[in-house]
């Protein structure tokens, strides 16, 4: 248990470093797109590649910030009758859950190294302007993806032997959709820690 318990802080502490990186290529895409319409608007000329760039940033941006959203449980969930059942049958349902997940993101990796491994075979462009050599999106895509594997392992194997040892709170806490009441208390807390404007 600690050594599962040092690999998610690990896991965490990446995914903190990743969902940064991902945000700022969101905001940077908008803000080249921004300048884009911009110039195209005031001076009838464009810069070109803008919306390319900024695809490539929100695909990688995304992968990047499954890592961060898995650990804070802030994955879309339907929840109207998981919110009804006894405490053992949501805990079953939780890691059934985490396993379907990384079951898709297993077979989803796997494809993107597939894609990535022909861009590199081929020496793969992209049919634009900019001509982008495609391993250069593809290999973040595919760390963002890695990313989210390398978290998912040591949260399943850590909820799973919970599970086994009938702490059921703990899986809960790793693996359990999130409640309105958690959400209104991380929301308060969020908002006391701010400080007022001057």
């Amino acid at each position: 248990m600690i050594l599962l318990d040092r690999w998610l802080g690990l896991a965490d502490r990446f995914s903190r470093y990743a969902i940064w990186f991902g945000g700022a290529l969101v905001l940077a895409s908008a803000i080249l797109v921004s300048v884009d319409v911009l110039i195209r608007k005031l001076f009838l000329i464009s810069m070109g590649g803008a919306d390319e760039l900024s695809g490539y940033a929100f695909a990688i941006g995304t992968t990047w910030a499954l890592a961060f959203t898995l650990l804070r449980r802030a994955n879309v969930r339907v929840d109207a009758l998981y919110t009804r059942l006894p405490q053992p049958v949501c805990a079953v349902l939780d890691i059934a859950a985490l396993i379907s997940l990384g079951l898709f993101i297993a077979l989803l990796t796997w494809q993107a190294w597939s894609v990535l491994d022909t861009s590199l075979a081929f020496d793969a462009r992209a049919t634009t302007p900019l001509a982008t050599p495609l391993w250069m999106p593809q290999i973040l895509w595919l760390l963002g993806l890695i990313l989210f594997m390398f978290t998912l392992i040591p949260l399943l194997l850590r909820a799973f032997f919970a599970l086994l040892g009938g702490d059921l709170a703990t899986v809960r806490r790793l693996a359990g959709a999130r409640t309105i009441e958690e959400d209104a208390a991380d929301e308060a807390a969020h908002t006391a820690s701010l400080k007022p404007l001057d």
